[in-house]
């Protein structure tokens, strides 16, 4: 049988129903601007849920609050946040979806911070605080608090964990030549950061949890690394505990050609079959792949192993249902809404 995008997957000792991810994707909704849920982030996730998405990747959550984009962010820095988290979780699995979690850290990126942090004292741009360069003493405490993020995530019931490494954000900023200028241990090996995160990350997690990270491939910018630089990372991240990339690019820079790469349906897919011939693992393909007869073609044609629909999901939460409709797939549909979709056999 031809594998297609309602087809299952497992990922260690994750199965997922379809090859359907809604990828993280910032509310800034916090309540109090405490990095606490709402119910309005239960009804948010579990909508999706209910509409047939396989995989739920709960939005950045960050290991500190001056990690966060913004005052508005989720986070789980204290124990207190578990129970929002778990309830999120445990209504999409009511509904017959698995959930992971995007663990993070901003950065420079981090605009309500009264002074950001980087691996070098570089500011995002000319209205940007100027960061803190971390020293070698307080990345050791970030890295354990990325672990113990970790942990309240576990407890709270989530099948996987995401790392972000993407984006510009923190573990990108440590990656990247654009943003790294040290001149320690840090500056001469750009992937120190993110292999210590994810090691300590995947020591904190059960075994057979898989452990996915966002990776910006590319970063469009004439002093910035390209897709060889990316490929020689994720093969040292891949030994340090990585079971899942998820493939995205940009992100570190507004000015010029770094801002945007593109916008056109499916306009980072060859960034995702570059990692899927590179690599033996699982890929997650992003990029405007709302259109149902693209989004499959990823999975029939072997460009990657699942497929992240972003604006698509917000837009309708039912996609993953009406994409099964109009391809005449086979899938799950919930009993309240088998009239509207009578087309499709469970």
């Amino acid at each position: 049988m031809t594998t297609d995008l309602y087809s299952p997957i497992s990922i260690k000792n994750m199965t997922l129903k379809n090859r359907i991810v809604m990828p993280p994707m910032c509310m800034y909704s916090a309540r109090d601007q405490d990095g606490y849920t709402t119910d309005w982030h239960v009804s948010h996730y579990a909508t999706r849920a209910i509409g047939g998405t396989g995989l739920i990747i709960i939005e950045m959550t960050n290991i500190e609050p001056d990690g966060r984009i913004s005052n508005n962010c989720l986070g789980l820095w204290e124990d207190g946040q578990i129970e929002g988290i778990a309830k999120i979780v445990e209504a999409c699995h009511a509904a017959g979806a698995k959930v992971a979690i995007q663990i993070a850290h901003a950065g420079r990126k981090a605009t309500d911070a009264a002074t950001p942090v980087s691996s070098s004292p570089i500011a995002f741009d000319s209205n940007s605080k100027t960061p803190h360069e971390l020293t070698t003493s307080e990345i050791d405490v970030l890295i354990n608090k990325y672990a113990e993020a970790a942990k309240r995530a576990v407890k709270a019931g989530v099948d996987a964990i995401e790392l972000h490494g993407a984006h510009g954000y923190l573990i990108h900023q440590f990656q990247s030549p654009l943003t790294n200028k040290r001149s320690d241990k840090y500056g001469e090996n750009l992937g120190l950061f993110g292999e210590r995160v994810i090691s300590a990350v995947k020591n904190s997690i059960p075994a057979e949890m898989p452990l996915f990270l966002r990776t910006s491939a590319i970063e469009f910018h004439p002093e910035g690394y390209g897709l060889e630089h990316s490929l020689n990372l994720a093969a040292d991240y891949l030994t340090a505990g990585i079971d899942v990339f998820h493939v995205s690019a940009g992100g570190e820079s507004q000015n010029g050609p770094s801002a945007t790469i593109g916008s056109d349906a499916g306009y980072q897919l060859g960034l995702a079959q570059a990692f899927k011939n590179k690599f033996n693992v699982p890929i997650i393909a992003v990029g405007n792949l709302s259109d149902a007869t693209l989004s499959n073609s990823v999975i029939t044609n072997n460009q990657a192993d699942m497929v992240a629909v972003g604006r698509g999901l917000l837009r309708n939460p039912y996609w993953s249902l009406n994409t099964a409709a109009e391809l005449h797939k086979q899938t799950d549909v919930p009993k309240q809404y088998s009239p509207a979709f009578p087309d499709i056999k469970n």
